[in-house]
């Protein structure tokens, strides 16, 4: 039983390493060759793969104006800043369905990014991403350039996470274009 364990795990590393509240990041590191995710949106760092991708969609949407990177690579002290500040604020059972433990978060991969509509106030913890206009277009052209939206609705006993519909996790293609495809999530495609 044993073995099968370390062959999962070894099998889904690079674009398609899992972290979940069931499975940790293999080893907590800083990751080195950060780039902004959106142009003039310097603090909002990812892998460089994974911001070109990005970058991909809103040229080809030419949106990138409308929207706002609200959350993307965060090393462990800020996870666990941020787990410990919505605890405080809104309590555990809120944290645990909106917010990683430390060290399980997709946001320590630098392949996450939480994306919102460009607004006056953005909440850090549930922003506004709608399911219409130049947002659902992103939804729907995201899978050709790697990403998935990561938290989907009807699919929580799966990922152990609520419906998020502002995150969204680059997995690279054709991955993202086939979990899509199949309405899958990430736990399911590996396992698919």
């Amino acid at each position: 039983m044993r073995s099968i364990l370390i062959q999962y795990e070894d099998s889904f590393r690079g674009d398609l390493l899992l972290v979940t509240p069931n499975h940790p990041l293999p080893h907590v590191t800083d990751i080195q060759g950060l780039v902004p995710a959106i142009p003039g949106q310097s603090k909002i760092l990812l892998q460089a793969k994974a911001a070109e991708s990005l970058q991909q969609v809103f040229r080809h949407l030419h949106c990138d104006t409308q929207f706002a990177a609200v959350s993307g690579y965060r090393t462990q002290d800020e996870q666990q800043h941020i787990w410990e500040d919505a605890i405080a604020e809104k309590g555990l059972p809120f944290a645990r369905q909106f917010v990683a433990i430390p060290g399980h978060s997709e946001h320590q991969t630098g392949l996450a990014i939480d994306l919102a509509e460009q607004k006056s106030e953005i909440d850090f913890i549930c922003p506004d991403f709608p399911r219409t206009g130049i947002f659902q277009q992103f939804r729907e052209i995201a899978p050709r350039y790697g990403w998935i939206e990561r938290y989907l609705r009807g699919k929580e006993s799966v990922t152990g996470i609520a419906e998020e519909p502002w995150h969204f996790r680059y997995v690279g293609v054709p991955h993202a274009e086939i979990l899509s495809k199949k309405g899958m999530v990430l736990e399911e495609y590996i396992r698919f």
